[in-house]
């Protein structure tokens, strides 16, 4: 991919054998957040989580990068996130509402993040908000908030430390230090660091990997995560047990159960 300026959307969508590949595309601005973006990002992953076709989501950057942040010149001209003119909605891109970390975090449809250059900023939390990081061993998660006087503004602070723990949370907050995929792979923030030209085949090998599985238990399974941050243990099993009853009423459940018998893989249809 070049690095010249892309002609319309901001955000590419396409969906095959069950996997929407959801691309930033903005590589002249290294996948700079812009208005724009912000709002066709929340809208192709809230598609893909309506779509029952879509097993999987793989989200990566066109170019060099996977995301640079929020698009500072913008600001700076006062027409982008964080500037003073009519495109920033008066403020109102800060909030949540259709907010693409909190559409993320909604969804039940699994995100593979494939980050494939630097991660930073905004871009670092969208990285966060997936579910699964697969790192090319050449990009860099740019922690810098506190070199730059913030703090990461969209999910960071909520994700580090039930990701990795307070300490290693606050190791890579309070120092801003950059990150490479193998470094990053190790503390456990992305689950492998691969050699860049594999990058995309690993999270299509891994994406076909689960898309292979039953749609709705892995749904169930990622919602009952998500539940489970903040319920206590007993009301937890109850609702993993009104969940399973649920699952053993599904074709796909009895579909597991006939496949296994007969020793051959499973063909699930998602109902």
């Amino acid at each position: 991919m070049t690095d010249e300026k892309p002609q319309g959307d901001e955000v590419l969508y396409e969906v095959a054998d069950h996997v929407a590949t959801v691309t930033l595309n903005r590589p002249h601005r290294m996948n700079a957040i812009s208005t724009k973006m912000l709002g066709q990002l929340a809208a192709r992953l809230e598609e893909a989580d309506l779509d029952t076709d879509v097993r999987v989501v793989v989200l990566t950057g066109a170019g060099r990068a996977f995301c640079a942040g929020l698009d500072i010149k913008d600001a700076m001209a006062g027409t982008g996130i964080g500037g003073g003119g009519s495109g920033t909605g008066s403020g109102r891109h800060l909030g949540t509402r259709g907010h693409p970390t909190t559409v993320m975090f909604e969804m039940d449809t699994p995100v593979i993040a494939a980050i494939n250059g630097a991660a930073a900023g905004f871009g670092l939390d969208i990285a966060l908000g997936a579910d699964i990081r697969l790192m090319a061993d050449d990009a860099k998660i740019v922690t810098g908030f506190a070199k730059r006087g913030v703090v990461p503004e969209s999910g960071g602070t909520w994700y580090l430390p039930r990701l990795l723990g307070w300490a290693k949370a606050a190791e890579i907050g309070f120092l801003g230090r950059d990150l490479t995929g193998a470094e990053a792979a190790e503390m456990g923030l992305a689950n492998r660091s691969v050699p860049s030209d594999q990058l995309l085949a690993t999270a299509y090998e891994w994406a076909g990997e689960i898309a292979a599985n039953a749609p709705l238990a892995v749904q169930s399974m990622k919602r009952l995560f998500r539940h489970g941050l903040t319920e206590d243990f007993p009301s937890h099993v109850h609702h993993v047990l009104l969940q399973t009853m649920l699952l053993f009423q599904s074709d796909d459940f009895r579909e597991g159960i006939t496949s296994f018998a007969a020793r051959r893989p499973p063909e699930f249809k998602g109902r």
